[in-house]
């Protein structure tokens, strides 16, 4: 069984106590799928990204 994914797709800067990490891909239809990988595979992801958002990332 596979599932789709439709949500957003953004790219996050966070801060902890234990790091940083800036332009690290994020949104919700990237953490469902995350965690959706747990279960069954494949995942596909279904979002909206602008001109601006890095191929590298469109790619995987």
């Amino acid at each position: 069984m596979s599932i789709l994914v439709v949500g957003s797709v953004a790219l996050d800067n966070i801060e902890t106590p234990f790091g940083k990490k800036e332009n690290a891909v994020g949104g919700s239809a990237v953490y469902i799928s995350l965690a959706a990988n747990y279960f069954t595979k494949p995942v596909r992801v279904v979002g909206v990204v602008g001109d601006d958002f890095p191929a590298e990332y469109i790619d995987r």
